[in-house]
């Protein structure tokens, strides 16, 4: 599964790959991102509440022969643990578009938090979204990743003039683009 996945994350050389992990889903996340020292930063901001930091999520800059990435691959796929991140942007201008998504407003007016780095979350908010809606929520992103609820599968998302394409590929399979909304 490690190679499989690695495949997809590291085929284009000119995109870097990131990883929003769910602290909430990894326990030992914060010791691993101690130990194995990846590049990283918290998406929330500021000084966190006392028990926030171990379920806040993280953004993490992945290399593809790392003990991280064998250790995320290892412990977290099949566990909902986040999703992956195709870019060519480094990591704080995309920390900033991927922070603006953590707060939905609900019809009070009130703020609550958007979960949308958990791939149950990630798989079926998508394809409800709107052209316009899709283009502000990818913004630089290229590539949306996460596991199916089949743990052999990889989900990606990406924008085809304002169209939504979904792929999904099973291990040993070759992947297939089917449109999941069509562009205003």
């Amino acid at each position: 599964m490690r190679q499989f996945i690695a495949d997809i994350l590291f085929a284009q050389p000119e995109l870097i790959a990131y990883a929003v992990i769910d602290g909430a889903a990894m326990e030992e996340l914060l010791d691993h991102l101690d130990g194995l020292r990846p590049e990283h930063v918290c998406l929330y901001r500021g000084e966190l509440k006392p028990g926030v930091e171990e379920v806040a999520p993280y953004l993490v800059r992945l290399e593809p022969n790392s003990r991280f990435f064998d250790w995320l691959i290892e412990s977290g796929w099949g566990n909902n643990f986040g999703v992956f991140v195709l870019t060519d942007q480094e990591m704080t201008p995309l920390r900033l578009h991927l922070r603006r998504h953590l707060r939905v407003f609900m019809e009070d007016g009130t703020a609550k938090t958007f979960r949308y780095y958990d791939p149950r979350v990630l798989r079926v908010f998508l394809p409800t979204m709107l052209p316009a809606e899709l283009t502000d929520f990818f913004g630089p992103v290229r590539r949306f990743l996460c596991e199916n609820k089949d743990a052999g599968t990889v989900e990606s998302f990406r924008l085809q003039a304002a169209a939504l394409l979904h792929e999904r590929t099973v291990e040993g399979n070759a992947p297939d683009w089917k449109p999941v909304s069509k562009p205003n």
